[in-house]
């Protein structure tokens, strides 16, 4: 089974805490994540040494969370998980989402003819991407995410596809690209070169850099003219994949720009 994973956890928190006006929001919203990822309720220490956080200050979150019906506590174990609050806060982002409700389809039609997993993304500036639909391979080869998982919007084939269309300045994606975690790391040269390739063909190949052994496709899909909104992406064992790469990412470029179109995008031709 591959795994894909997330920046630590901690790391990322201690920033997204210095640079942020309300800080104990930053850490209520690392806790709903840790927990919404975890598939066992945690205890205070556990969460605590899990994002960096001081235990006194990792409580006074819990028990706000607590008291918004957002984490349920156990008293008989001293541990916390997600309550059934936060199926509010989904539900009203389900209703609005039009992107879920016209790629899921499109993943399982793509799923079936390549035998891979596919993935349906949305990207958060240049910070992260979410993943918000999924669609999995029936082959041996299983992906450990879910609904909900985030990750470095620059890494693997997504990445590629951001810095290409997203119009981002140099020193910034040489800066963020050096906190890039790859099974294989590319060069940055070697990676600007992957870009320009996927400004010129319209999608990303990430041929077990990120990954090993396992390649990944991916096509932007835009709500506007601007920068992508959302990606497609296509997950699969790497021989197979790599030698129907340009089959898959024509048919996943193909996807892509028919939803962008669906979902606004006044594309050019």
């Amino acid at each position: 089974m591959a795994e894909l994973t997330d920046k630590p956890a901690g790391t990322t928190l201690s920033r997204t805490v210095e640079a942020s006006k309300a800080p104990a929001i930053s850490r209520a919203a690392a806790v709903l994540r840790l927990l919404g990822k975890s598939e066992t309720p945690l205890g205070v220490q556990a969460i605590a040494r899990e994002l960096g956080l001081v235990p006194s200050t990792c409580l006074y979150v819990l028990r706000a969370l607590v008291a918004e019906e957002l984490v349920a506590f156990d008293a008989d174990t001293k541990r916390y998980a997600l309550e059934a609050g936060v199926l509010t806060l989904a539900r009203q982002w389900l209703r609005r989402n039009q992107f879920n409700d016209l790629a899921q389809p499109i993943l399982d039609r793509l799923c079936h003819s390549f035998d891979v997993t596919m993935l349906g993304v949305q990207i958060v500036g240049v910070d992260h991407m979410v993943v918000v639909a999924l669609s999995q391979s029936g082959q041996n080869f299983q992906l450990s995410t879910q609904i909900g998982s985030r990750f470095p919007a620059l890494i693997s084939a997504t990445g590629r596809c951001l810095a290409a269309f997203g119009d981002f300045p140099e020193a910034e994606l040489q800066a963020r690209f050096a906190t890039l975690r790859w099974d294989d790391a590319p060069s940055f040269e070697v990676w600007r070169e992957q870009v320009a390739q996927t400004s010129v063909q319209g999608f990303a190949v990430d041929a077990g850099n990120y990954i090993a052994g396992v390649t990944v496709v991916a096509a932007p899909v835009w709500k506007s003219r601007g920068r992508p909104s959302h990606a497609l992406v296509a997950i699969g064992i790497g021989d197979a994949h790599r030698r129907t790469g340009m089959e898959l990412g024509g048919a996943l470029l193909t996807a892509a720009r028919a939803l962008s179109e669906q979902l606004g995008a006044d594309l050019p031709r």
